[in-house]
């Protein structure tokens, strides 16, 4: 009998917050709150301004730009690129980046001049890099260790779809489903058409110049702590920002961060929404720039499995070890099945460095981390009996859902080029009734 009484004292203490905050803290109102500026929120803001709708782009890091990470060399100048580092010559992707001022040009392919060691020892493997032929794009639901048994005439592009698909974890158990939308057909033309690359090798330039156009419609290093409404109504979100919180006031409300649980608990979930995006589970995913690693200038490889199915490595694993534009400086890039503690994996790649000392690649001396990049939680994936049981239906189902739309890798797939066309096509409409 306690209940209603209990309801009205939590409304009553709700409008007392709400009126106290409205006067004591500044008010931002716009048509449309965006929560993340990685790609598809950074992509969102520009397009939906451009339609006339009013934004606010709210980003918990202190520059844009997701998983793309952009190192410049401070005497030189020479910039790298160790996230982020290619798009595909789609219209969309050209338009975009025509409409930043940014200039692109067509990249080659990768990997030319890669040795290949053991993926956990940095041994030498004996290993061909074989032609890639076309797959067949059936059966997605079973794993893609499955997928590979009952399709050999596929087996001899494994590595190479390995090497696309980093970050999906233990590789061989993904639903094929998940492995062929991050190596998709997109994928296979652009390795023979070739991808975009921006003319500068800097692809923070894209978030950059965003950043520029967005002006004072971007918070930066600000986090929604709460919320006070979220309805078809519109939303009213509490933010905290280096110059203190904020009220922003919304007619809807686009979230473009990964969508697992502990990231959405300020958005006053139901048990629907709670539901949902608690059922995703995550691989791991990290970059990094290395330096004094006493390798050799051009020292370039790639991890294989010595005695595994299709010479795939083993994961947690370094997947590669790239030379970068900057004398002295490699790219490496860490994988794992699921979340791991960073200094975890700071350890481990330094470890890998030293392994490759041992065995002789390179002069022994003390490795040293010049960037290193957490891009987990990666990979948001559920089980094929969640996916047959309508999982994904369901998932669609969110968008409008409380005045709330998303977009993001868990509704699509880990690519900036594809989630810009996703946004565009599947999530903006919405947006802009």
């Amino acid at each position: 009998m306690f209940q209603p009484a209990l309801r009205t004292l939590a409304i009553l203490g709700l409008l007392a917050y709400t009126s106290f905050a409205h006067r004591d803290e500044e008010v931002i109102t716009r048509d449309i709150a965006i929560i993340g500026g990685g790609a598809s929120g950074t992509f969102s803001a520009v397009r939906l301004r451009d339609q006339g709708k009013s934004v606010i782009l709210i980003e918990k890091e202190s520059i844009l730009g997701g998983h793309t990470n952009t190192y410049q060399d401070p005497v030189t100048k020479v910039p790298v690129d160790y996230g982020v580092e290619v798009f595909h010559a789609q219209q969309i992707v050209k338009d975009y980046l025509d409409r930043l001022n940014v200039s692109w040009v067509v990249a080659p392919n990768f990997g030319v001049g890669s040795i290949y060691l053991d993926g956990q020892t940095a041994q030498p493997i004996n290993y061909t890099s074989p032609d890639l032929p076309v797959a067949r794009w059936q059966e997605l639901l079973q794993p893609f260790g499955d997928f590979l048994a009952k399709h050999p005439d596929i087996n001899n592009a494994s590595l190479t779809i390995f090497r696309f698909g980093q970050g999906l974890g233990d590789f061989l158990v993904q639903p094929t489903l998940y492995v062929f939308k991050n190596f998709g057909l997109e994928i296979v033309q652009a390795l023979s058409t070739g991808f975009l690359a921006v003319t500068s090798q800097n692809n923070y330039e894209i978030y950059d110049h965003a950043t520029k156009l967005l002006g004072s419609d971007v918070l930066l290093s600000s986090t929604v702590i709460s919320t006070l409404h979220r309805e078809d109504n519109g939303v009213t979100l509490v933010v905290q920002t280096p110059s203190g919180r904020r009220i922003v006031k919304a007619k809807k409300l686009l979230i473009a961060i990964p969508q697992k649980l502990e990231n959405l608990r300020a958005f006053d979930l139901d048990h629907h929404e709670a539901g949902l995006f608690g059922q995703f589970k995550n691989t791991g995913y990290w970059t990094s720039l290395v330096t004094n690693t006493g390798l050799p200038a051009g020292f370039n490889t790639i991890s294989v499995g010595a005695d595994t199915p299709y010479n795939l490595p083993n994961v947690p694993l370094v997947y590669a070890v790239v030379p970068t534009a900057i004398d002295g400086i490699f790219d490496i890039k860490y994988g794992s099945q699921s979340s791991l503690p960073d200094d975890h994996v700071r350890r481990e790649i330094l470890s890998y460095v030293k392994k490759l000392q041992d065995n002789g690649f390179a002069e022994k001396v003390e490795p040293e981390f010049v960037r290193f990049n957490s891009h987990t939680p990666f990979e948001l994936t559920v089980s094929p009996e969640k996916i047959r049981g309508g999982f994904y239906k369901q998932l669609y189902g969110l968008q409008g859902y409380r005045g709330t739309w998303y977009t993001g890798a868990a509704f699509h797939t880990q690519d900036s080029s594809l989630l810009w066309n996703f946004t565009e096509s599947h999530v903006l409409p919405g947006l802009l009734k």
